[in-house]
């Protein structure tokens, strides 16, 4: 494994600068405009969220969370020793047939919060010991993220802020997180866009993924690592393996190498279990094969993608490993 060692003290979240700037209320001001005809996503369903109306996603402009606490089962750059500390935020710019959150993300689970709230949540997973706030489906729900971090961070708020994205994305959107994001941590579902439409509902998923991913790159590059393998910055890229090759793995792989190099971080998940709709719908109403995860490893080592993160298969004992 490569590390990008940094000193921590050096590298304080780039958010708490532009708090000191100003430059953080302004993004507030910006975020929360978009929500009177909302275009944070590319669904750009252009509802009145500030008045009250759902947007695609299945939420108005008030932050809705169905849990806050502290995850140990992420990466372990993310997770580390004191674990990860996730939002899970209500609602979702997808509808995936296979999602294992679909009483959250589709369902509504979960409680309105002012931003008060939010920015009091986020402190207590900091004093914790929460290596990061881990934003979970948080995209549709970033203006009262960021008008949260304007109450936390003169407070105290000062660790890094990790994005965990489906990676369906609006670059417009996402330029207006640059700074405030430390680490991204967004998905390559698939390569085909027909994969797309009949998984997740969403033709354009592919090609507005593709985008968000070299604007999260130019953002912040590779992961980087303090001297404990705590992440403080940069990107990991997580790709699920699929049944039937509905992911389009290769496909997804070589598009990070040929566009940020053999540097890329990536964690190959082998975790797919028919979950919701997927239950009732072929091929996705089964496990992925060992042969089908096999070979997904195999395009990494191919494609010399050699930062990251494969899974053992279930049948083995549960744990992440460097890939190689």
């Amino acid at each position: 494994m490569k590390k990008e060692l940094v000193n921590k003290s050096k590298n304080q979240p780039g958010y708490v600068s532009l708090y000191e700037t100003g430059v953080l209320e302004e993004r507030a001001r910006l975020l929360d405009e978009c929500l009177a005809s909302c275009i944070l996503c590319p669904r750009e369903c252009r509802v009145n969220r500030k008045g009250g109306e759902l947007g695609a996603c299945g939420v108005d402009d008030a932050p809705k969370v169905a849990a806050v606490s502290i995850h140990p089962w992420e990466e372990p750059p993310l997770s580390g020793k004191g674990g990860s500390g996730t939002i899970f935020f209500s609602g979702c710019t997808l509808k995936c047939l296979f999602c294992q959150n679909y009483p959250i993300s589709q369902l509504g689970a979960g409680r309105s919060m002012s931003a008060e709230e939010l920015a009091a949540s986020m402190l207590g997973l900091q004093s914790k010991g929460a290596h990061n706030i881990n934003l979970v489906t948080s995209t549709h729900q970033m203006p009262a993220v960021v008008q949260a971090l304007l109450t936390a961070v003169p407070r105290g708020l000062r660790i890094p802020i990790v994005y965990n994205t489906s990676g369906y994305e609006r670059v417009e959107t996402l330029r207006l997180l640059e700074g405030i994001v430390d680490i991204y941590l967004p998905d390559i579902k698939y390569s085909d866009p027909d994969s797309a439409r009949f998984c997740s509902g969403r033709k354009d998923y592919v090609e507005a993924d593709r985008l968000a991913l070299l604007e999260m790159w130019r953002q912040v590059g590779p992961l980087e690592v303090d001297a404990e393998g705590i992440a403080v910055k940069g990107m990991l890229v997580r790709h699920l393996v699929l049944p039937a090759g509905l992911s389009g793995t290769r496909e997804s792989m070589a598009f990070l190498a040929r566009n940020m190099g053999t540097g890329v971080w990536i964690s190959l998940m082998n975790q797919y279990f028919p979950a919701h709709k997927a239950l009732v719908t072929p091929p996705l109403d089964r496990k992925v094969f060992r042969r089908e995860y096999d070979e997904a490893c195999e395009v990494l080592t191919e494609l010399e993608l050699n930062n990251g993160f494969i899974q053992l298969f279930p049948e083995d004992d549960y744990e992440c490993e460097l890939a190689s």
